[in-house]
């Protein structure tokens, strides 16, 4: 995340104002745009978070009254438009809506809650005629009230909490199932994973997927190592060296996501253990093939996702109406290349 000017402090958002006052979302807007059903008293404290906060409601929260004409625009929250794996979503999203004469309006979210949030807001304020997003905060119980009621919105690549909408995603649970269950029918038990925050959905369910396969196999928990908290390859590369260090280092890695992928390879290359140590990534990584050995993989199929979310937001606009929401769970694809084809006796030259 690039860190703002000491000269331009952040934005304070709508969120923040409600949670000053004491209210609620709708009710702040209620107050900046004069509508009735809004108690004197409640309505000076809203004026006077307002004031203290120096929020800008002219310019900003007057807008958030929401019309029934299209703008033939939507907002996409994504993880980082700089990782490959968002950046194939986006365009397979566009692609969709180029159809339509629609613009997609995208913004990361870098695993911030709060940008999460401000981004949701600043969508509304430009009146998009719907969402997609994809989702990091603890809840996203607060869409209830930023969002209007004729707004559809689609969560991809990762469940919300506390809000009912359609999600598109990926089987992170099979998958990374799949990943655990390929390496110990290559014979190994020791085995570590690497993960994202737990806060993050999908880290979770991956998580629980190579738990599941470990227990399949008839291999405590405890043999296991798992590292959590490594948002990026750095921090993915230090874990790697500190586990081949360890006395009983695992003889194989599942690397929950691509950041984290490229990340173990440095760290195995460096080592000189990249022919004898197991990896498997989950979501493939550029140029993978490409190695020696190759990388292997689960590989997500994000253009699939992109579209089919886009196809589920502008089927939403179209009807006019609510159903029931309803995940869509995309399957996912294991690569061999080599680097989780290796055996766990490769380091003894058997």
């Amino acid at each position: 995340m690039t860190p703002l000017s000491a000269s331009k402090p952040p934005r304070v958002t709508i969120r923040e104002v409600a949670q000053h006052a004491g209210v609620g979302i709708k009710t702040v807007s209620r107050v900046v745009n004069n509508e009735p059903n809004v108690a004197p008293a409640t309505a000076a404290r809203v004026r006077a978070s307002i004031e203290e906060l120096r929020w800008e409601p002219d310019a900003h929260a007057s807008n958030l009254r929401r019309t029934t004409t299209r703008t033939r625009s939507v907002g996409l929250l994504l993880g980082s438009v700089a990782n490959p794996f968002s950046a194939t979503i986006h365009r397979a999203i566009e692609d969709v809506a180029v159809h339509r004469d629609v613009a997609v309006f995208a913004s990361s979210l870098d695993d911030d809650p709060e940008r999460e949030i401000a981004a949701v807001e600043a969508f509304v304020r430009r009146k998009v005629d719907g969402l997609i997003l994809t989702c990091v905060a603890e809840s996203q119980a607060y869409l209830a009230e930023l969002v209007p009621p004729e707004m559809p919105v689609v969560f991809i690549d990762r469940e919300p909490t506390g809000y009912a909408a359609d999600t598109v995603h990926s089987d992170n649970v099979g998958g990374a199932r799949l990943a655990a269950r390929h390496l110990l029918g290559f014979g190994h038990r020791r085995l570590a994973l690497l993960i994202d925050r737990r806060g993050i959905w999908t880290a979770r369910e991956r998580e629980r997927g190579f738990l599941a396969a470990l227990d399949e196999f008839g291999v405590p928990a405890e043999d296991a190592t798992i590292v959590a908290d490594l948002s990026d390859q750095d921090a993915a590369e230090r874990a790697v060296m500190t586990l081949l260090g360890a006395p009983d280092a695992p003889t194989a890695i599942v690397s929950g996501q691509n950041l984290i992928t490229v990340g173990a390879v440095h760290a195995l290359r460096k080592l000189g253990h990249h022919r004898d140590v197991a990896l498997i990534g989950f979501d493939d990584v550029e140029l993978a093939d490409l190695m020696d050995p190759g990388v292997s993989v689960v590989a997500q199929r994000p253009q699939e996702l992109g579209r089919l979310a886009a196809d589920r937001l502008f089927a939403l606009l179209d009807a006019g109406e609510r159903p029931d929401p309803a995940p869509v769970v995309v399957p996912v694809d294991l690569i061999p290349r080599g680097s989780g084809e290796i055996r766990p006796d490769a380091r003894d030259g058997r």
